[in-house]
């Protein structure tokens, strides 16, 4: 199989969540990781948001790699077609090597394990632990809220507007993977303007 031309980490709900709009989102997400040449890199899971993008890459041509932890592999289901799967010792191991796998990440709609994966990844970056790129998926308003609290925290000087600009936000999934992509420096992947 063709060596992938770059890898996206996706974070995003083991449920389906109660909008349409977010699985159709899923699905252009891997759609769109496929017909560019990518590779995902997702937590493992068959079930929820995890499973749609999961199994969009896949029908699009894309390679998949899940990692789970071996305490969620009954509890999430994992996807046993996908191209690779890891099964980890803990999260720790899970988050560390889907990191270390990723060339960008994106955030989808999700519950706590999805806020807590992205807040790290977000912390490491402005630690300088990595200089990958971060985009939220804010499919259908999902997290307007966040947003605003995260501006009111700003507002507050908790927070540098230098840290908000370590995180880019959109509501479409192709223009928002393609700065992702570009912004880790795959500017030369095929058909980046198409899907």
């Amino acid at each position: 199989m063709t060596r992938p031309s770059f890898s996206i980490c996706v974070y995003c709900g083991s449920k389906p969540g109660t909008d349409p709009l977010y699985a159709q989102a899923a699905v252009t997400v891997g759609q769109w990781i496929a017909a560019h040449g990518g590779q995902l890199v997702y937590g493992g899971g068959s079930g929820g948001l995890m499973g749609v993008v999961a199994n969009a890459t896949l029908a699009a041509g894309g390679r998949v790699v899940g990692i789970i932890p071996k305490a969620l592999v009954e509890k999430e289901w994992a996807h046993h077609g996908c191209t690779e799967l890891h099964i980890v010792e803990n999260m720790h191991d899970r988050k560390r090597m889907m990191a270390e796998r990723a060339d960008a990440f994106l955030a989808m709609p999700g519950g706590i394990g999805t806020l807590e994966e992205l807040f790290e990844v977000w912390t490491w970056r402005q630690l300088g632990y990595h200089d990958k790129p971060i985009g939220l998926l804010n499919t259908a308003g999902y997290y307007n809220g966040l947003l605003s609290f995260l501006h009111s925290a700003v507002a507050s000087q908790f927070l540098g507007d230098w840290q908000m600009s370590l995180i880019r936000a959109s509501d479409d999934p192709a223009y928002l993977l393609g700065e992702l992509v570009q912004a880790a420096g795959f500017s030369n992947t095929s058909q980046l303007d198409q899907i």
